[in-house]
C-alpha cells in the first residue's frame, strides 16, 4: 500500500466535510462579531492549507477494521479527531510561540498585530494575541467534541466516544506540561523525553484515533489494548522523526520556521544524545545555541553538525527503526480486517522514512 497516496485520496474525501464544519462556525459566529468570525476564517485557512489528516484517517480505519459499515457517517465523524488536532496546535503555537502553521500566519500572531492599533493596548499586545489564541482554540475545540455528539452513532458508543476524547486532551496536556518544564530546566533524561513523546504525541497521534474509530464501531476490550501495542512504539517513532524534521528540514515542507525547535530549547531526542555524547567544547557549544532567540542559519547548520558528529542523528534514526518494528510486530495481533491491517503496516514503514 502506498500510504502517501492513500492519505492523499483520503483528504479528498475528509476536506470537504472539514470545510462544511468550518463554515457552519464561521456563520454562527457572525451574530458575535466581526473578530470572531475573522478568527474562525483563519481557522480555516490554517487547516485546509496543510496537514496529512494522518489522524482522522486512522480513526477511518479504527471503525474499518472492526467490521464498521457505515462510511459516509465515519467520513464525517472523523472530522472530530482534526478539529481537536487543530485546537491543540492553536495552543501549542502559543507555548512554541511560533509564528506559522501550514506556513500560515499563526492565530496568536495574527492578532498581536491586530493588537498593536487598539488605542492604549501598550505593550500588551502579545497577552492580547496569546488570549485570542487560547479562546479560539477553546472555540475549535468544543467543536471538534460536537461534532462527535452530533453523530449519527447509537448514544452508548457516542458517550463512551466522547469519554475517551477527554482522556486524550488530557494525556496531551500532561505531555505538553511535561515537555514545557524539560525546556525551561534546560535538561533531561532519555526516559523523560520518551514518557513526553508517548503522552505528547502517541497517545493522541496513533492511539487516540485508532481508539475512536473501533469505539464507534463498537468493539472495546482485548482489540483497544492491542491497538494501544502497536500505536504507541509507532507514535514515538513518529515524534523522533518529527523532531529531526524539526531541525534538518525545510520551511517549505514542515510549515513552520526552520529551527524553531533550537530556538525554543526544546529537549529532543536528538539534544539529549548529542550533550551525552560530546566533548566538553561541543556541549558548552549546544547549551549556548538551545534557546539562542536571534539564532542565524550559520549556527542552525553549526547545530546539525554537532547533533550529527556526536552520533545523536544516527541514534535517534537507530530507534526510530527499533520502534517501527516493535509496533509491527503487534499488528496481526489485531482483530482488524486484511485492509486495515496492511494500513497499519504502511503507516508504520512510513514513520520511518517520511520527510514531511
Amino acid at each position: 500500500m502506498d500510504v502517501k497516496k492513500d492519505l492523499k485520496e483520503f483528504r479528498k474525501k475528509i476536506d470537504p466535510e472539514i470545510e462544511k464544519v468550518l463554515d457552519e462556525m464561521i456563520e454562527a459566529s457572525k451574530k458575535e462579531g466581526k473578530i470572531i468570525t475573522d478568527s474562525l476564517e483563519q481557522v480555516k485557512k490554517i487547516t485546509l492549507s496543510g496537514g496529512k489528516r494522518l489522524r482522522p484517517a486512522l480513526m477511518y480505519w479504527g471503525y474499518k477494521g472492526v467490521g464498521g459499515k457505515r462510511e459516509k457517517e465515519i467520513i464525517k465523524t472523523s472530522v472530530s479527531i482534526e478539529l481537536i488536532h487543530i485546537f491543540l496546535l492553536i495552543h501549542d503555537d502559543i507555548i512554541d510561540n511560533d509564528s506559522k502553521r501550514h506556513g500560515v500566519e499563526t492565530i496568536h500572531k495574527k492578532y498581536e498585530k491586530t493588537g498593536k492599533f487598539f488605542p492604549g493596548i501598550g505593550n500588551n499586545a502579545k497577552h492580547f494575541g496569546n488570549s485570542m489564541g487560547i479562546i479560539v482554540g477553546d472555540i475549535v475545540g468544543a467543536i471538534g467534541n460536537r461534532v462527535i455528539y452530533n453523530s449519527d452513532f447509537p448514544p452508548s458508543l457516542i458517550v463512551e466516544a466522547l469519554k475517551k476524547l477527554q482522556g486524550i486532551v488530557a494525556t496531551v496536556a500532561i505531555g505538553e506540561a511535561q515537555d514545557v518544564i524539560t525546556e525551561y530546566r534546560r535538561k533531561a533524561l532519555e526516559k523523560e523525553v520518551m514518557d513526553i513523546y508517548k503522552n505528547k504525541t502517541a497517545k493522541y497521534t496513533i492511539e487516540g484515533p485508532l481508539h475512536l474509530g473501533a469505539i464507534l464501531g463498537g468493539a472495546g476490550g482485548k482489540i483497544l489494548e492491542e491497538i494501544t501495542k502497536f500505536s504507541v512504539p509507532i507514535g514515538v517513532a513518529f515524534q523522533i522523526q518529527d523532531d529531526i524534521l524539526g531541525i534538518f528540514g525545510s520551511e517549505k515542507k514542515i510549515g513552520k520556521p526552520v529551527g524553531s525547535d533550537i530556538r525554543e530549547g526544546k529537549q529532543t531526542i536528538l539534544v539529549v544524545k548529542a550533550l551525552e555524547n560530546a566533548d566538553e567544547n561541543r556541549r558548552k557549544r549546544l547549551e549556548k545555541l538551545l534557546g539562542k532567540e536571534n539564532i542565524t542559519g550559520d549556527e542552525i547548520r553549526e547545530f546539525r553538525k554537532i547533533i550529527i558528529d556526536t552520533g545523536a542523528l544516527d541514534y535517534a534514526k537507530e530507534k526510530t527503526q527499533e520502534l517501527v518494528e516493535e509496533g509491527k510486530s503487534h499488528i496481526e495481533k489485531i482483530e482488524f480486517d486484511k485492509r486495515a491491517k496492511n494500513f497499519l503496516s504502511a503507516i508504520a514503514d512510513y514513520m520511518a522514512k517520511r520527510d514531511i
